[in-house]
């Protein structure tokens, strides 16, 4: 399935919710729609955890120089 017929699916699911459901069901099906991406992209193997819990290097004074 290409990602623009992905794109359209998740739209017309949001636009669904949207309507039908308010604005609350809208926000819920985006969180769960961006959860289960994110958990996609994990199974897929394009995401590693260590990507999201990195520690920090330096100091932030030295970003700001």
């Amino acid at each position: 399935m290409s990602m623009a017929v992905t794109g359209l699916l998740a739209g017309m699911a949001l636009g669904f919710a949207g309507y039908f459901g308010g604005f609350g069901a809208f926000v819920l099906v985006a969180a769960l729609g961006a959860i289960g991406f994110i958990v996609g992209r994990f199974v897929d193997g394009d995401l590693e955890p260590g990507e999201f819990f990195r520690t920090r290097t330096g100091d932030r004074d030295d970003r700001r120089r």
